[in-house]
């Protein structure tokens, strides 16, 4: 069964985790471009996003509607809980989800995915879990990296090379 839904989190793995404030307290974080570039052709291929975050932020807010991931949730407790909705309403199943994280409320969805991805710098306990270590960082490109491993792995390279002709 192929993979149609990459589940994101994103402190950690689509940032390094940083949170800057402002003087006036405006909240400041930093996403690697080439991780947005890779998830637009994700979904240029015909695949699902979705990004599941405990925090909310209206930065990252922004950045889904850049990326226009309509399967967007923060402020999440239960990761699982969320996702078992949203996979009801996409008809897809566990077997169909790929889903990257780095800290403790990411391990019961990475569990259940198909395909557990940590970046290099997650937490050991969470890095037990996962099925690949990547060689990036959380908002080094680890996102991205993700989504060209699974590129290969679902033999979508040469549609996916076929994107930029």
């Amino acid at each position: 069964m192929s993979i149609e839904l990459i589940v994101l989190d994103v402190d950690g793995t689509m940032t390094d985790s940083r949170i800057t404030y402002s003087e006036t307290g405006d909240e400041i974080k930093s996403f690697n471009v080439k991780d947005g570039l890779a998830i637009a052709a994700w979904r240029k291929l015909g695949k699902q996003v979705a990004i599941i975050t405990g925090r909310k932020s209206a930065i990252v807010a922004r950045r889904a509607e850049e990326l226009r991931i309509e399967h967007f949730y923060q402020g999440v407790e239960k990761k699982t809980e969320v996702l078992d909705r949203l996979l009801e309403k996409l008809s897809l199943n566990y077997d169909q989800v790929a889903a990257i994280g780095d800290d403790l409320n990411d391990l019961s969805m990475l569990r259940l995915a198909s395909i557990a991805f940590v970046p290099k710098d997650a937490s050991v306990f969470v890095e037990k879990e996962a099925d690949v270590i990547l060689s990036k960082k959380g908002g080094d490109g680890a996102v991205r990296e993700m989504i060209e491993y699974l590129i290969e792995k679902e033999g979508l390279s040469e549609r996916f090379l076929s994107l930029w002709d």
